[in-house]
């Protein structure tokens, strides 16, 4: 591979540093209503907009939590919603463990499609965040990927050129978009495979 000069290291959150599943929320809610929790996921899948809109700061946390606590029937209140629905993460560790190794010749970024309630109550209090120079979160820049602005934001927070930015994120359509932009990128699949793809870059 042709050498190349790497300034920015760009990482995604869910499923990446944060794996996620929604499961443990639909289990936790059938406790209220058996089936209630299924009604919900369809409910969400079909008008799954909102979401898209919420994760970019176009609708209030008030608007979302009305509307989903409506796919629940109202069996709880929001702010059990807001528990239960950021109750989803754990953590990656073995990546996690990479980000003070290449904080020492990088700088490190962090783009995210998230919300305000996630970052509340799920994990906006996570210490290894601290590692990062910049959040570039969505709901708080009102750009998602793969939109081009989402990735610019890290450009502007760096100083650095496109081409010295590289993105690690589990969707291949994210990915792409930052190669689009002159970016580098890797699609992550698992700790051992991204590893390999930073010792090749010469970035470990």
């Amino acid at each position: 591979m042709m050498k190349r000069k790497y300034s920015a290291i760009v990482f995604d959150l869910g499923q990446v540093l944060l794996p996620f599943d929604y499961k443990s929320f639909i289990d936790k809610v059938n406790r209220y209503k058996p089936g209630i929790g299924e009604q919900f996921a369809k409910f969400y899948k079909q008008n799954y907009y909102i979401h898209r809109d919420f994760e970019k700061g176009l609708i209030s946390e008030e608007v979302f939590i009305t509307q989903m606590l409506g796919y629940l029937d109202n069996v709880i209140d929001g702010e059990t919603f807001c528990s239960y629905w950021s109750d989803i993460f754990s953590f990656n560790e073995d990546v996690i463990a990479l980000l003070p190794v290449l904080k020492k010749k990088y700088k490190l970024y962090l783009i995210s499609n998230t919300n305000s309630i996630h970052k509340k109550y799920g994990f906006g209090n996570y210490d290894f965040l601290k590692l990062f120079d910049k959040l570039i979160l969505s709901h708080e820049v009102k750009f998602i990927k793969p939109e081009e602005e989402i990735y610019r934001e890290v450009e502007k927070a760096s100083g650095f050129p496109s081409e010295e930015h590289i993105f690690i994120d589990d969707i291949l359509e994210y990915v792409d978009a930052a190669k689009s932009l002159c970016w580098d990128g890797i699609q992550f699949i698992g700790y051992d495979d991204l590893v390999n793809n930073l010792k090749i870059r010469n970035i470990l």
